[in-house]
């Protein structure tokens, strides 16, 4: 679990099979289930519980075969159709709204919006260095070599 703010993981879970013959594909659906939307933990004030885990435990059904599976608000199958042809065959799937969005009064408090903020800040700030780093530019790192530039 990343309780990194701005963080965004995932889980997932494969089987071993056998390869198939070249040009055909083991998954024929993807099962997705939402644990982030409208749900905000923390390491101090909202730490993840194993209660939480509760209902995706129920729905994932471990002790029975795929098909008796359902789709429920936040458990979601993908056909390998739709994967692919998702962006860059992107794995980041939503389709919850946060109910927080819409009501100012269950908005975050405004310390946990800073630490996100700038969290995905640094996260972006961390990619672009790779980036740069791979196109051999100059990074943060080299920037104390650099003149002082001008504030206006």
């Amino acid at each position: 679990m990343f309780y990194a703010g701005g963080v965004k993981a995932n889980v997932l879970f494969f089987e071993k099979k056998p390869p198939r013959a070249k040009g055909s594909h083991n998954t024929s659906k993807l099962w997705v289930y939402d644990l982030r939307t409208g749900k905000h933990f923390t390491l101090k004030q909202r730490p993840l519980r194993r209660s939480d885990l509760d209902d995706f435990v129920k729905v994932y059904k471990p002790d029975e075969p795929r098909t008796a599976r359902e789709v429920t608000e936040r458990f979601k199958c993908f056909d390998y159709d739709e994967l692919i042809a998702r962006d860059k065959v992107n794995l980041d799937i939503t389709w919850m709204k946060d109910p927080a969005l819409d009501d100012a009064d269950s908005l975050l408090p405004p310390e946990v919006i800073a630490q996100e903020i700038v969290a995905d800040l640094q996260a972006a700030l961390g990619e672009f260095t790779a980036i740069a780093e791979a196109l051999g530019g100059e990074t943060a790192a080299d920037a104390d070599d650099l003149p002082p530039t001008e504030t206006i």
